[in-house]
């Protein structure tokens, strides 16, 4: 890092979140707050291992006849090849390949909020937990709606020709139960030894949680948190997270006139949530098309008009 290097503020970069953080001055940044790929194929750049077949990514019948809600064909929980149980380890490789440099960033007793898959959280936690980061808590998500993908084992079984069989486990199914929940990760840079969190935010402005703006947002100071879409909001990006949510997120960790990071910044839910908030935000995209949604969804007159639309 070249000394006196300068942070780029409110700006969407298109460029790769992982390596474009190396340009980033240490200690620069009071919170990342990302929803990172999670691991699960959900289209290509979520698949983030080596091995690959022909039913990833693709369609069964069942799927196209579910229509939207059900694109994408995945892998069953056990596996298909020996490659495939390495898939968990490869995500936590993934991981580490970033953890590092955010950890270099931020500001000591800075959080790094990530939303995780339920499936590979765990594998995201231990690679933050080897850079160097606290894991401060887990909270979850409630979503608005989830459509409930497991197919009834009945079914399977009547395609078979066999009616006794489809009786008998009539009620069962394959796969899960619906997934009303996303696990967001809380993380903290740790603060220097010998110093007290109230040492921390005198010298660094982060390291305790606002809980009077919290509740403001959630209503109650819990980790469960309920925040949705406000009408008309969602559509934008397959993975999209609620204005709100990130607000209370932003609210919760940070002061006005602090910085927010985004490597994963998509559509720019959390850029746009960080400058309603009074807060500098930069964020890093690499597919183009979710670069100009972002930008447009930064522009003046939208953010005026959504500035309005939270106070009424």
């Amino acid at each position: 890092m070249p000394v006196g290097c300068d942070l780029p503020l409110n700006k969407v970069i298109h460029g790769d979140g992982i390596s474009g953080l190396a340009s980033l001055p240490e200690t620069s940044i009071h919170l990342i707050l990302s929803d990172i790929p999670y691991g699960i194929g959900a289209d290509d750049w979520d698949v983030l291992h080596q091995n690959t077949n022909s039913a990833l990514l693709g369609s069964s019948p069942a799927q196209e006849k579910a229509g939207a809600i059900f694109k994408r064909r995945g892998k069953p929980l056990n596996g298909w090849s020996e490659a495939d149980r390495k898939i968990p380890l490869e995500y936590q490789h993934w991981c580490s390949s970033f953890a590092g440099e955010w950890l270099r960033v931020l500001k000591p007793g800075g959080s790094a909020i990530v939303f995780a898959g339920r499936r590979l959280s765990h594998r995201c936690i231990v690679a933050f937990e080897d850079a160097g980061f606290t894991l401060r808590d887990t909270l979850a998500w409630l979503k608005e709606s989830a459509p409930h993908r497991a197919q009834r084992l009945s079914v399977v079984f009547e395609r078979r020709g066999d009616l006794s069989l489809a009786k008998r486990w009539e009620g069962w199914r394959v796969g899960n139960l619906r997934p009303t929940f996303e696990p967001v990760l809380w993380f903290v840079k740790p603060y220097p030894i010998g110093t007290t969190i109230a040492d921390n935010v005198l010298a660094h402005g982060v390291g305790a949680f606002n809980e009077r703006a919290f509740v403001c947002h959630e209503q109650v100071p819990d980790n469960v948190l309920k925040s949705g879409f406000a009408r008309g909001e969602s559509g934008r990006h397959i993975a999209q997270k609620p204005l709100k949510l990130m607000q209370a997120l932003i609210d919760l960790t940070t002061q006005p006139g602090q910085t927010v990071l985004d490597p994963f910044c998509g559509s720019g839910s959390t850029l746009v949530a960080a400058r309603a908030s009074g807060r500098n935000y930069l964020g890093f995209e690499r597919d183009g098309e979710s670069v100009r949604i972002a930008r447009e969804r930064l522009a003046p007159d939208l953010l005026d008009l959504m500035a309005v639309n939270s106070s009424s």
